[in-house]
């Protein structure tokens, strides 16, 4: 058999889901033999810019666990980057994508259109914040949303300027390099980038020490001084900041940033790629952070894993774009369609967001109790289930980003996938799925404080 062909106990690969059982098991290290098998392949076929984390070969993942092709199973702390949020192959999204793959499975929307795509507009344009008309349109990624948005607010304005924030990620094409701030991985010998882009200082409380209004005003100031009302079509702002580190900005700093737009035509994006779909603990963040976007631009957790995005906005602003201005072969695809309403729904009546809370109650506490421990946790941060910890250097509060990195990869050793973030590399983000059990994320977080304390005799 190949080393696809094999999952845990035996089952066969493809089955996965909630049937799996809930539980890390290690019956080899990591990575074993079969995943070290398909690692060497992929270093001999997959080009050397595509890392991983996790040194295995998935066969089968739910709830809180993803097996590998030797039968372990690791507590799943990441969710594919928040994507899995309604758990790998829910029953509600397989069975969607099984019926729709087999009536079509694309058409192009743009030439003939099909309902799933109009369905899933209707719901964004219910479920993203404002109450004024709304209207949506539909991509493949958070990439391609978050240019598309950038692409209506210069149509609609008139304008050229874009200002994006510091510790901001927006994703790997050129435009969004040049609104990413951080240089490596992402944009080290990539450029040159997009013109008429520029940054102003995000919040960042635990290293400012700046209240909301006093960081708003600075970050006003140097858009004022440095780029001009006038010139600006848009701000794009991360409500909580995803790959800076999950930054979230002092109480107020969103709102008087969305007033200074308001007041002077700018269109404010908000950047729901990671936080959006109930993983704050309301459906976006935005929401619980005093924030009405006059755009906002989503992803990952839409589609139950399935690559689908979409840029959903004021139906003034969303309707500025001439007809053929918007689009792309496979937007909306209607497979992808399928799958994100039946996340949708499974979002809705399945106390999902209520759930994200819960877990978050969790992480926090559990985080916090760390901390109070260990001067190497110098912040705990983040909302419902988008938690993460800054490792800091005790006395100096320095980043620590070596330390990051070796807590991570002793609890990938140990069966719980962590992910790292931050623009210093010293974060710590816990993303798990919201099907997670209470016992199964209690034990990740007790792999946590073991690698944790491991580091600090090491």
């Amino acid at each position: 058999m190949t080393t696809l062909d094999i999952a845990a106990d035996g089952a066969p690969a493809t089955l996965g889901g909630p049937s799996l059982a809930q539980e890390r098991r290690l019956v080899t290290a990591i990575p074993g033999p079969r995943s070290q098998e398909l690692l060497d392949r992929k270093a001999a076929a997959v080009a050397a810019g595509v890392g991983h984390t996790a040194p295995i070969a998935a066969v089968a993942a739910g709830g809180g666990v993803v097996v590998d092709a030797d039968g372990n199973s690791l507590i799943d702390l990441g969710s594919g980057i928040a994507v899995t949020s309604v758990g790998n192959a829910h029953p509600k999204v397989v069975e969607a994508v099984q019926r729709q793959a087999a009536q079509f499975t694309h058409t192009c929307f743009m030439v003939s259109p099909y309902e799933g795509y109009v369905a899933v507009a209707e719901a964004l344009n219910r479920l993203t914040p404002g109450d004024f008309a709304k209207k949506s349109a539909l991509f493949n990624s958070g990439a391609e949303a978050v240019e598309n948005a950038i692409k209506i607010a210069r149509k609609f304005t008139k304008r050229p300027a874009v200002v994006a924030f510091d510790h901001a990620y927006h994703g790997r094409t050129n435009l969004t390099m040049a609104l990413t701030a951080k240089a490596m991985p992402y944009k080290s010998g990539f450029g040159p980038f997009a013109s008429e882009i520029y940054r102003a200082p995000m919040s960042y409380p635990y290293r400012d020490g700046l209240t909301g209004a006093e960081a708003a005003a600075k970050a006003i100031s140097v858009i004022e001084k440095q780029v001009g009302a006038d010139n600006t079509a848009a701000v794009i702002i991360e409500p909580i900041q995803g790959e800076g580190g999950f930054i979230v900005p002092a109480e107020g700093f969103l709102p008087a940033i969305s007033e200074w737009c308001t007041a002077n035509g700018v269109v404010l994006i908000a950047d729901e790629v990671q936080s959006g779909f109930a993983r704050t603990g309301s459906m976006f963040a935005s929401e619980q952070l005093g924030l009405v976007p006059d755009l906002v631009t989503t992803a990952k957790g839409i589609a139950g894993g399935l690559p689908l995005a979409a840029v959903t906005g004021r139906a003034e602003i969303m309707d500025a774009s001439h007809a053929g201005g918007l689009g792309g072969t496979y937007g909306g695809n209607p497979i992808a369609c399928a799958a994100a309403l039946a996340s949708i729904e499974a979002f809705e009546t399945e106390g999902l967001v209520e759930r994200a809370a819960a877990i978050g109650d969790v992480m926090l506490g559990r985080l916090r109790a760390m901390q109070d421990g260990d001067a190497r946790i110098g912040d705990v941060r983040g909302l419902g289930a988008m938690v993460a910890i800054e490792l800091v250097d005790p006395e100096t509060k320095a980043p620590a980003a070596a330390l990051a990195g070796a807590v991570a990869r002793r609890c990938i050793a140990e069966g719980v996938i962590v992910l790292t973030c931050g623009t210093y590399g010293n974060v710590l983000r816990f993303l798990p799925p919201l099907t997670i059990g209470d016992a199964l994320l209690h034990e990740g977080l007790d792999v946590v404080a073991s690698a944790l304390a491991a580091e600090a005799s090491a």
